[in-house]
């Protein structure tokens, strides 16, 4: 029924507000089919809040429902999904907000949104742009950070005061780009291109804060994407929160969950790192003193020992062994030649006894000839001959008188003559 106004009896506001709860309510559950563009599972509350974004026209609208039912779904509710949602209209008076109450969920399929860019995703995988082993380190202290973010935004704010509070002397290069909307890929490729050949900027920052499916469709450009893998600086990706996955988090060098993470990735804490100078310079300290005791106690050690103590101690009884090794040499001398005088004296003494002059020392004697020749026989010699006799000490010269053989005995007469 058509509500009697006028402008001399105007209707209050939550008359109003009433009538179109009434309106709505009298619409009863409706199927609605949309894309569901955003999901929030608030803690320890029975009812998720869900929006649902026509497919169209730029509209959308609050969707909830039990949590039972969200989580009984399957394959599980995710943004970007397509869905048909049987729902009852509710207008709340008091706020002035018009929601669905879902009792039914249907799941269409994929949604065509997350559909392109799972796809988008395979064929760069493919290509090899999101390879591990081109990744390239962060230096640890970089002359100067490139940003590329909204101008006067929180992302913007996050990084620099984060960055100045870990390291106070850092140096910033901003370039300013849309961050969502249709001009956001080229002017973010454009601040990139801009911040790589600039000689002192040694990491870039791409940062943005969250926002729905829709508004991060930009960092899933191929384009973006493309100029991240051709950067010749190391890039760090710092799109929304850390759910948040666009394809620019696969390609960039290092991923940071939230604008404040990039700060913390792309400089170290001045703090940190003068505590871990201060123990570095206690560890060398203590290492050197340690080292610096271990050779004194090495040259006490040494100092301690008799040799080096008093050096003499050495010379005394290597003096000592010197002695004992001469005195050794001159007796195995003495023996030696003691016995070579013994060995001297028996050859002498065999010699002596094999010399003929031993012979003629006992009483025997040498007969010869005239000629000299040694007679041996009778028969060499005959009376009347010249002859000599060697004794022990010279010779005799005589003459014989007479001849005989051995067994021929010697008579009176002969024996009594005297010789000539």
């Amino acid at each position: 029924m058509a509500l009697e106004t006028s402008p001399e009896s105007p209707a209050p506001v939550r008359q109003i507000a009433n009538a179109i709860a009434g309106w709505v309510d009298r619409l009863g559950a409706v199927w609605v089919e949309g894309q569901v563009a955003q999901v929030n599972r608030r803690p320890g509350v029975g009812t998720v809040f869900m929006t649902l974004r026509d497919a169209v026209a730029d509209l959308s609208i609050t969707v909830t429902c039990s949590r039972t039912l969200f989580d009984g779904l399957n394959p599980p509710l995710v943004e970007g999904a397509s869905v048909v949602v049987h729902a009852k209209p509710s207008y709340y008076a008091n706020r002035g907000t018009l929601s669905l109450y879902a009792r039914e969920i249907r799941m269409v399929g994929l949604g065509e949104l997350l559909a392109r860019l799972e796809r988008r995703r395979q064929l760069l995988a493919a290509e090899g742009l999101f390879a591990a082993e081109l990744k390239r380190p962060l230096p640890f202290l970089p002359t100067r950070v490139g940003l590329v973010t909204a101008p006067k935004s929180a992302a913007e704010r996050d990084v620099l005061e984060n960055a100045r509070r870990r390291w106070p002397a850092v140096a910033f290069e901003v370039v300013y780009a849309a961050m969502q909307g249709p001009r956001s890929c080229a002017e973010v490729i454009e601040a990139l291109e801009r911040l790589d050949r600039h000689p002192e900027v040694d990491v870039i920052v791409v940062a943005r804060g969250g926002g729905s499916v829709e508004d991060l469709l930009p960092f899933s450009d191929e384009a973006l994407v493309r100029a991240v893998h051709r950067a010749r600086t190391p890039v760090v990706s710092a799109i929304g929160h850390e759910p948040d996955s666009p394809l620019l988090d696969l390609v960039a060098d290092v991923r940071a969950s939230t604008p404040t993470d990039a700060a913390k990735l792309v400089v170290p804490d001045v703090a940190d790192e003068l505590r871990g100078v201060a123990a570095s310079r206690e560890r060398l300290r203590s290492c050197l003193a340690g080292l610096l005791a271990r050779e004194q106690a090495g040259l006490d050690a040494l100092r301690s020992r008799p040799a080096l103590a008093d050096p003499r101690s050495l010379l005394d009884a290597r003096g000592q062994e010197v002695g004992l090794l001469r005195d050794r040499a001159r007796r195995t001398l003495g023996h030696a030649l003691d016995r070579a005088a013994d060995d001297i004296g028996h050859q002498r003494a065999r010699a002596r006894a094999l010399s003929p002059l031993a012979t003629l020392q006992r009483g025997y004697a040498v007969l010869q000839d005239s000629d000299g020749h040694v007679v041996g026989s009778i028969t060499q010699v005959a009376a009347r001959r010249k002859v000599s006799v060697r004794v022990a000490d010279g010779r005799v010269f005589a003459t014989t008188t007479r001849v005989e053989s051995a067994e021929q005995r010697p008579s009176p007469s002969t024996e009594e003559e005297p010789d000539a």
